[in-house]
């Protein structure tokens, strides 16, 4: 989980806080992965415990009835989507977020868990229009 940031910029009502999560997935439950209730679900879960608002979700299976799935939420924050290959069982995760408030590692976590990979990636990227410092960063296995 990513900890706290820090601001470098002088005035913080003139910032942009842009924290982006995202990665991939390997090794997931090729049946959870080709279940688009349950990624919707998972989904708007995340969206709920990263503390966004959700304008809309969005689905599409690609294929047949194993075939990929996508979802897609747009928040008032900016958006989290997740892409699933059953067949590969692959998938990837990206949470973007503007604001304070939002916690999108907790997003990316509760995707995470919710898919139970065998392995994954998580990459951060500042997005901000000042320059954030990360203080700490601790991943918990």
């Amino acid at each position: 989980m990513l900890s706290s940031y820090k601001l470098t910029a002088s005035k913080k009502d003139d910032v942009i806080v842009g924290k982006h999560v995202y990665g991939n997935l390997y090794g997931c439950d090729a049946r959870l992965m080709a279940d688009e209730k349950y990624i919707r679900r998972l989904v708007r879960e995340a969206v709920d415990i990263a503390k966004m608002h959700l304008v809309e979700l969005k689905s599409w299976r690609f294929s047949s009835k194993k075939g990929g799935i996508s979802v897609i939420a747009l928040v008032t924050e900016s958006h989290v989507a997740v892409h699933t290959w059953p067949d590969y069982q692959y998938a990837t995760v990206d949470v973007y977020t503007c604001g304070q408030e939002s916690q999108p590692e907790k997003a990316f976590e509760h995707i995470v868990k919710g898919l139970a990979p065998r392995e994954y990636t998580k990459h951060f990227a500042d997005r901000s229009s000042v320059t954030f410092r990360t203080v700490t960063v601790r991943e918990k296995t």
